[in-house]
């Protein structure tokens, strides 16, 4: 993606932080000229090699799996907060409208998982995501049902050949301006924008400028 030097995060740390929290992304393969795109979510291994290892699973009737098989360079996109900025709440004139916004991309060649892999897979993405609930679901990789559709599914595992990171946070403004739109958007109703004033102000432009 484009990536200006004032918004790129080359923090490896995080980079997988972001990856764990919004681990639901857009996983981009191509083969033989042809593109397709799936969206599923993610286990990330960080100590998996100098930049972490990403693990998922499609439809055996999907046709990326083809894609996935034939181990072609694959882009998985992590979006988190973002908000579109008007330019009615900078104190500066002359200024046009912008969208904020989070997000890292990874990119890596696809590895099939034997079945071992899919069932060590599966009880990874369900221990992530039922971890806080009570009572957690447990899953039952023996139980017949599930063995009847183990089958319909295919794991993969991308090992990590690059990360990039871009955090667009209004840090080509004045300090007055950037003031202004965490002001306007803590107040909104929508947690996303809350959010996404947080990250203004957490942002720092002193240290990402060269």
């Amino acid at each position: 993606m484009y990536l200006p030097r004032l918004f790129a995060v080359e923090d490896v740390p995080k980079l997988h932080g972001f990856i764990e929290q919004f681990n639901f992304a857009s996983l981009v393969t191509h083969n033989e000229g042809k593109l397709i795109a799936s969206h599923i979510p993610f286990v990330l291994d960080r100590d998996a090699g100098s930049s972490g290892r990403l693990r998922g699973h499609v439809a055996v009737r999907n046709p990326q799996l083809a894609h996935l098989k034939a181990g072609s360079e694959v882009l998985v996109m992590f979006q988190g907060p973002h908000a579109y900025i008007s330019p009615s709440w900078y104190v500066s004139q002359e200024t046009v409208p912008t969208w904020n916004y989070t997000a890292v991309h990874a990119y890596g060649r696809s590895r099939m998982l034997d079945r071992a892999g899919l069932i060590i897979l599966l009880k990874d993405l369900v221990h992530q995501n039922e971890r806080l609930l009570e009572p957690p679901w447990d899953f039952d990789p023996q139980a017949s049902w599930v063995e009847k559709m183990l089958p319909q599914i295919a794991a993969f595992e991308i090992p990590i050949d690059r990360l990039e990171g871009k955090f667009k946070l209004n840090q080509n403004r004045a300090p007055a301006d950037r003031r202004r739109v965490v002001e306007v958007l803590s107040a909104s109703p929508d947690p996303a924008q809350r959010h996404m004033a947080e990250l203004i102000q957490q942002a720092d432009p002193s240290k990402s400028r060269p």
